[in-house]
């Protein structure tokens, strides 16, 4: 794809998203049934619900552009994956375990919220008011979801851990 207009980009930057979505989608239950903690389990659960949503705007924003979903696999959140997917493979105790997948899925938000603030940006500059409007919906999903895993971490999890 070539990249010589801002909706190029704009273009680029949804279906990279997509990807990172459709390797979240995979990720997340073996990150789920990785935790020991009951309440992480279930927060990644519930992620993934939220995830194919994140998926399913996206492919409408891109379908309102007459573009597929289809591009290039993110690189970016296949690297955030693995070193998920090498935690989970880690000899650790439970709640040390579970302090790290924290960190990971911490990772993984930011990396989305970067993601989504810029996408929303070129929306706007765009004029794309209802792909704007979607992927701000998304963006403030994304800093929920950071903000529910920093409070399971300081009331509950790191402190398992550090004892």
């Amino acid at each position: 794809m070539e990249l010589s207009t801002l909706k190029d980009l704009y273009v680029h930057e949804l279906k990279d998203l997509f990807s990172a979505e459709q390797q979240l989608v995979k990720a997340l239950p073996k990150m789920a049934k990785a935790a020991s903690n009951k309440e992480l389990a279930g927060g990644f659960q519930a992620h993934l619900e939220q995830t194919k949503e994140h998926a399913e705007r996206l492919q409408q924003i891109l379908s309102k552009h007459q573009a597929t979903s289809r591009g290039a696999k993110c690189k970016g959140m296949e690297g955030l994956v693995a070193e998920g997917a090498e935690l989970i493979e880690e000899e650790a105790d439970p709640e040390v375990k579970d302090a790290g997948l924290i960190a990971a899925a911490q990772f993984v938000e930011h990396y989305e919220i970067a993601g989504y603030g810029t996408a929303r940006t070129y929306a706007e500059l765009l004029g794309d008011q209802e792909g704007a409007k979607l992927l701000q919906t998304t963006l403030e999903e994304e800093k929920q979801t950071d903000e529910k895993l920093t409070k399971l971490a300081k009331l509950a999890i790191n402190l398992a851990a550090a004892k």
